[in-house]
């Protein structure tokens, strides 16, 4: 008697079902995480400060995968220029004729990046735990004479970043935007002088009471 079609099939759903529902969960469950971490800024990069630490101090400790931080530190240079580069090339701008401003009464335009910061966070935290993981593997451990690698980076570095300088001064645009950060200090200093107003105003209250009371005890004596 042959075997009904399917009956296989069915059984390797069986098997395999409760192993896809874990993995359908943990996503579900880690992609929620990542969802409410995500305007917490200041608490996921000390994540990442807290990951590199534990790198740095694993190389540190066993004195070698120097290839492997030479990756990382390349690869995590790679994300920075991404992060401080544009989404849109200005070259690529200034060759459609619409993109261009037309006057100054134009709509400004905000800098869009390529690689967002949420992705840069992401990319860079989980670069750092894989490294770290691949620290204990001994057959990763290529030995190098590490200055030169060091030495090599450190010239690639100063060359991208010269290059993306010249970029930014050529096309006239920063990666950062700077006017929160003034108008909160803007804020602070408000605060901080209308404060020692407000203490020299009572200072100057208190002063004719202080000597009327004085007077009237003279009076008295």
């Amino acid at each position: 008697m042959e075997d009904e079609p399917g009956s296989e099939n069915e059984g390797d759903t069986i098997v395999a079902s409760p192993l896809a529902k874990w993995r359908i969960e943990f996503s579900r469950s880690f992609q929620n995480y990542l969802d409410r971490s995500a305007p917490n800024i200041v608490r996921r990069w000390l994540v990442t400060l807290v990951a590199a630490v534990i790198y740095i101090y694993r190389v540190y400790s066993v004195y070698g995968y120097f290839v492997i931080s030479y990756g990382l530190a390349t690869y995590i240079l790679n994300l920075l220029i991404g992060f401080l580069s544009p989404k849109v090339d200005p070259e690529l701008e200034a060759l459609d004729p619409d993109s261009l401003p037309v006057d100054e009464s134009d709509e400004y335009k905000p800098f869009v990046r390529r690689l967002p910061e949420f992705k840069f966070w992401y990319a860079a935290t989980k670069a750092f735990v894989v490294a770290f993981v691949m620290t204990f593997f001994s057959f990763l451990d290529v030995p190098v004479f590490w200055p030169i690698l060091l030495c090599y980076w450190l010239v690639l570095y100063s060359l991208t970043m010269k290059r993306l300088i010249v970029h930014m001064f050529k096309y006239r645009y920063f990666p950062f935007d700077v006017r929160k950060p003034v108008k909160l200090l803007k804020l602070l200093v408000h605060g901080v002088l209308t404060f020692l107003r407000l203490k020299r105003d009572d200072g100057e209250n208190d002063r004719p009471s202080s000597s009327n009371s004085s007077q009237g005890n003279e009076k008295q004596d």
